[in-house]
Formats: structure tokens, C-alpha cells, sequence
């Protein structure tokens, strides 16, 4: 089988090299290279000038100083996605080059669209496509012949890091990114049915040539999710087995040897796929193994999007009708999860072909090393743990209230088509008012953040003073789901983890011990209460009991100096009214 598959690949890629019009550098170079940024958009005007069903556009700038292309195809030549859902087609969305180092996607595409142009292939007229040529330009531009160190080609290839060294697919929530500013027109623009992530992955040694992320199907939720599990997820592992490729789920196993099972990658909203999650699309990332052969890698992603375009096809009254149920039901949704734990009593069984691993001496230590012994090839039911419990739930508020001062998470609100508006006036309101009662942060920077963790909060009902201009936003929109993954501060995702509110947690004002203590001893006086929790503290707190500072900082914290807006959590909730 092995034999009769790759002869099948370089006749494959005989054929387009040798028959084929305009001819990719993939191609002219028997699979070896991978076209530069400025190769890759000549090759995209060059199909814009041979065919009025393609158009060729920029939307938007990126850190690199180049604006963002994307191509629309469609076989009546509208270069509308609005028109496009107006016709009941299937809107699918490619993204390539998110990490250059990992050109399969955009080679791949280069060669679809040029044979979609040309006549070779043909899609349906129910399905549409979208394709950004390559999305991380800095990176792409940024070529070497030694990055990926462990990658079986091609020749050379771009940095993982953009022109910031962001890892641009942790950036689709936090936008520190131009790219990913200009990815969140791209994504409304467009409002893919379903979306396409090109990747490459690392990890273990294994036969199986290419692997998928599909948005987890929990996650995902109702009849999308359970679509996504039983029909979509399925339905392309069985065309994909039909030429000739084994799909298996993203090996997401890096602690161990893949033979014990793993559990689904649980992608939240800092990445592709969960962000297009949160706006009820299909999202999928593939990923081609890095140790099998550039052309036998480019090959499969070709394969893998032309099943998409198939599945899409065949299945494109059932997806149009569910994307547009959910978003209704989100509309009436009073309960959202913002947090997940694996179920590990459940799972399913997949047919996973491995190699044998073991260990052996190390050339560089000494000491003992995994390896896989590709002689010894196997294939074995292995468990899949594919079901994910939502641990925490908020209770959807009528509206969020955020007062004007915090302008850059209003910036992102804006910039993600969130419907919103200003008060007209200055106006008391009794709102929910979360306080951050703990967090963790770790200890090094992650993507120029610090990622806050584990938070817990108290919450209240407040008289809170809101002013003129302070922005109300309704929770009454397409973009419920995106508004509490990214506004509840204990989603793994929110604006909280990753900082934007971060000025709540250092204390402006404070005291000087020696004069406090005459303040603190005559308020104790005048609020026997705080005496007495304060005289609680000190029974059942050793550590408490022996410090003055800490005793006298507890008087401070429970006495009317204490500044109100100290870990208080300037993201309001007005209490729904259902």
C-alpha cells in the first residue's frame, strides 16, 4: 500500500509540474521548495488577471508593513460573501502560513485555486471559498534554511514569529497584533460556514501523514457540536480514506508514548479555530506530521480541502440551517460555560498506526533516550478522550456595562463588530460588581502577557455611578458567546487573563503605619463589629496574630479609607430579567 501510495504522489506531482498551466515553485522543484511571500502574491495576481471567478483584495495591514490579500472564488465570479450567504452557499474560510515555518497550506492552496481557475477542478455551486495566501508576512519573510529543526522539508521556510515574534495563532483574543486586527475584519467580512486552519505538528513518531483539530464538540455545544461529532468529523475521515490517507485526531499526547491514548486538544479562544468557535463556525486545524516528506505533506492538504469543499457540498442545507439555529439559540441562552474539565471515564477507540518506541543510550548524555523504530510499524486500537464537562457556568446578564476609561477592551469589542452604545447620561444603576477575591500569574511572559489564572471573585449587586459616555452592551447579539468568554474574568481566555485590567490590582492609595495606628485604634472604637471579626482573625490566624502590619492592614481594608476601587472589577453586569 505504501508503495502504490507514493507511487500515486509523484505521479500526482509529475502531473502537475509537467501538464499543468502556470506551474507553483512546489512544483517546478519536485516538492522541494516553497514559494517566498513576494512569490506566493505574484501567483495570486497572476490567477486574479486569468479569471473573473477569483478576486484578489487587501483587508487590512499586518505588523510586517504588508497588508493582508484575500482571494474569493466563487464559480459565478461574486466577490460578496454577504451575496454569497444571501445564495445559501457554504462560505469556507483557508487560512495559511499562520506559522511560515509550516508552508504546506500555502502551497497547497496556490495549486488548488490555480487548478480551480484553469478548469482542472471544479467545486460546486453551493460552496464558496475564501483563502488568505499567507497570513504571518513577517515571518514569512523572515527565511531560513534551519528553523524546525525536526521537519522533513521544504529546502527553506519563514520564522513561527511574526514581526513582534508573536506567535500570531495565541493572538485572536488579545489582538496584539495588526495581523490579527486585520484577521477579525477577514473573519466578519466573510462569516465562514467553516473555517480551515493550515498547520504542521511536532510530537511523537508515527505512519499516519496527516492529523485533525476539529472544534471540540462539547465546546461547541447542541446540534452543532453533536454534528460536529457524529457527521462532519467522521464524514471527512472517510473521504480522506477513500484517497488513500488515514486521518487520526491530533496526536495530542507529549508526555507519553501515543499507544496509551490521549485526550482532544480543547482549543480556547487565544487560538484560530476556538476563536472562529465562539462565532458559531465549523472550525478545523489540519496538521500534517513534520517527519514525512514535504510533497507527500503538501499532497495531503490538497486531498483534505478538496473533501472539505465535498463534505460542505453534499451537507450544505444541514450546515447553513444549524449555524443559523445556534445563533439564534444563543440569543436565548440564559447560561454560558467559560470553563472545562475532561470526562475520563469516557472515550472512544481509534485506529492509531504507530512504531514501536524504546530507549536506548544517548550519543549526547549518555543516559537513556526515547526512540521510535520505524521497522517495526504497528496499528492499534488506542483510546481517544474526546468529551469535555463545562466546570463552570455564569448566568447571562441583560446587559455589560463598561465604563469609557477602559478604551482599549472597547477598542476590541468594536474591532470584533460587537453591537454597543453610550450612555446619554450621568446615572446611578444597581448593578453586579464582581471583586477579584484571588489570582495566580505565572512567572514568565507569555506572548508579552502574564497570563492571570485560577481567579476567583465575589460578586454583588452595587449603587455604581456610571457617567456620560461610560458604553452599554447588550446582551441581546450574534456576539453573546464572544462577549462572555471574553468579559467573565474567570474564562481562561477573558481580557482579565490576559492583563487588560490588570491597573484594578495595584493599590493607589495607602498609609503610614505610625499615623494610621491612632486612626485605626479610634475607628475600632466606633465600629465594635470590625473589633470583633478582626479579634476572630487573630483566634484561628497564628501567623495574623503575631504581626502588627498585618492586623493593622486588616483595620485598613474594613474602614471607609480603603480605596473602593482596589481589585474591583470595573466590568459591570445588569441583572437579567427573565
Amino acid at each position: 500500500m505504501k508503495h502504490v501510495l507514493g507511487l500515486a504522489l509523484s505521479l500526482t506531482l509529475f502531473y502537475h509540474s509537467q501538464a499543468q498551466p502556470l506551474p507553483t515553485v512546489f512544483e517546478k522543484t519536485g516538492g522541494r521548495e516553497t514559494a517566498t511571500y513576494q512569490e506566493v502574491i505574484s501567483y495570486y495576481q497572476q490567477l486574479d488577471k486569468q479569471s473573473n471567478r477569483l478576486k484578489l483584495t487587501t483587508m487590512g495591514m499586518t505588523d510586517a508593513g504588508f497588508p493582508l490579500h484575500l482571494a474569493l472564488f466563487s464559480n459565478d465570479g461574486s466577490a460578496d460573501p454577504a451575496l454569497w450567504h444571501r445564495q445559501n452557499k457554504v462560505v469556507i474560510l483557508i487560512n495559511n502560513g499562520i506559522h511560515p515555518g509550516e508552508p504546506d497550506g500555502i502551497d497547497a492552496s496556490m495549486m488548488l485555486l490555480r487548478d480551480l481557475v484553469t478548469g482542472r477542478k471544479s467545486i460546486p455551486n453551493n460552496v464558496a471559498l475564501a483563502f488568505i495566501p499567507v497570513y504571518n508576512i513577517g515571518g514569512c519573510l523572515n527565511r531560513s534554511a534551519y528553523y524546525r529543526v525536526d521537519q522533513d522539508g521544504p529546502d527553506a521556510f519563514g520564522s513561527r514569529g511574526n514581526s513582534q515574534n508573536l506567535d500570531l495563532n495565541r493572538d485572536f483574543i488579545k489582538c496584539d497584533s495588526r495581523e490579527a486586527r486585520s484577521f477579525t475584519g477577514i473573519y466578519h467580512f466573510t462569516n465562514p460556514d467553516v473555517f480551515i486552519d493550515n498547520h504542521v505538528s511536532n510530537g511523537a513518531d508515527y505512519q499516519h501523514i496527516m492529523t485533525l483539530i476539529a472544534s471540540q464538540h462539547n465546546k461547541l455545544g447542541g446540534k452543532m457540536g453533536e454534528f460536529m461529532n457524529k457527521q462532519f468529523e467522521p464524514g471527512l475521515y472517510s473521504l480522506m480514506k477513500a484517497r488513500g490517507y488515514d486521518l487520526i485526531p491530533y496526536v495530542n499526547a507529549f508526555g507519553d508514548t501515543p499507544e496509551s491514548g490521549w485526550p482532544e486538544f480543547l482549543e480556547g479562544p487565544r487560538y484560530s479555530s476556538g476563536y472562529a468557535s465562539l462565532w458559531n463556525s465549523f472550525a478545523f486545524v489540519p496538521e500534517t506530521h513534520m517527519l514525512k516528506p514535504y510533497k507527500q505533506r503538501v499532497d495531503a492538504t490538497y486531498q483534505l480541502m478538496e473533501c472539505f469543499v465535498q463534505f460542505a457540498s453534499t451537507n450544505a442545507t444541514t450546515i447553513k440551517q444549524l449555524r443559523k439555529e445556534t445563533i439564534a439559540e444563543n440569543l436565548r441562552k440564559t447560561r454560558f460555560p467559560i470553563d472545562w474539565s475532561l470526562d475520563k471515564e469516557q472515550y472512544t477507540e481509534r485506529t492509531f498506526k504507530g512504531f514501536e518506541a524504546g530507549k536506548k543510550p544517548s550519543g549526547v548524555s549518555g543516559l537513556p533516550r526515547l526512540y521510535y523504530d520505524r521497522s517495526k510499524p504497528f496499528e492499534k486500537k488506542v483510546k481517544f478522550y474526546n468529551t469535555y464537562k463545562a466546570s463552570l457556568e455564569v448566568e447571562r446578564p441583560e446587559a455589560y456595562i463598561i465604563p469609557q476609561g477602559w478604551w482599549k477592551v472597547i477598542d476590541l469589542l468594536a474591532t470584533n463588530k460587537v453591537e454597543m452604545q453610550q450612555i446619554r447620561k450621568d446615572t446611578i444603576m444597581a448593578l453586579e460588581v464582581y471583586r477579584i477575591a484571588d489570582y495566580k500569574s505565572i512567572q514568565r511572559p507569555f506572548e508579552s502577557h502574564h497570563l492571570n489564572t485560577e481567579v476567583k471573585v465575589t460578586k454583588q449587586t452595587e449603587q455604581v455611578r456610571l457617567r456620560k459616555g461610560d458604553w452599554y452592551i447588550p446582551m441581546n447579539q450574534p456576539a453573546n458567546r464572544f462577549l462572555v468568554e471574553v468579559l467573565e474574568p474567570q474564562a481562561d481566555d477573558s481580557y482579565f487573563a490576559w492583563n487588560f485590567f490588570d491597573g484594578i490590582l495595584g493599590q493607589k492609595e495607602g498609609y503610614s503605619s505610625y499615623v494610621f495606628e491612632d486612626t485605626a485604634e479610634e475607628f475600632l472604637k466606633q465600629n465594635p463589629e470590625v473589633r470583633k471579626k478582626l479579634e476572630e482573625r487573630k483566634a484561628t490566624d497564628s501567623s495574623f496574630a503575631k504581626s502588627a502590619a498585618m492586623q493593622l492592614d486588616f483595620v485598613y481594608k474594613h474602614s471607609p479609607y480603603y480605596e473602593p476601587d482596589h481589585n474591583k472589577y470595573p466590568v459591570y453586569r445588569l441583572p437579567s430579567q427573565h
